[in-house]
């Protein structure tokens, strides 16, 4: 039996809980943003600070990194799509960007 953070959300759920996580988008039915940073090294501190944070939850991005540019997209590939899981990373995500002050959508 799936946990409730697990479980795959409907279109209305995600719609909705996208309001709570600013810069993310749906695109190819995952959670999408790209954060850009000053340089590589803050790019990549961003990324290690996320990936220790992600296995903990043990729930995992799909990411790319060039340069000072990371492009990040989340789903839960056991459900087939969305869950709590993927919104609950990505707010984590959102913050340790903050910390940097730097990571923002580019235009």
């Amino acid at each position: 039996m799936k946990s409730d953070q697990s479980k795959k959300m409907g279109d209305a759920e995600i719609e909705q809980a996208l309001e709570s996580v600013p810069g993310w988008v749906l695109q190819a039915g995952k959670l999408h943003r790209e954060f850009r940073f000053r340089n590589f090294n803050q790019a990549f501190g961003f990324m290690t600070r996320a990936a220790l944070y992600a296995e903990t939850m043990n729930h995992h991005p799909e990411w790319r990194n060039v340069y000072a540019t990371v492009t990040i997209d989340l789903v839960t590939h056991s459900a087939d799509g969305i869950t709590n899981l993927d919104f609950a990373l990505a707010k984590k995500m959102n913050a340790i960007s903050e910390e940097f002050s730097i990571g923002k959508t580019p235009e």
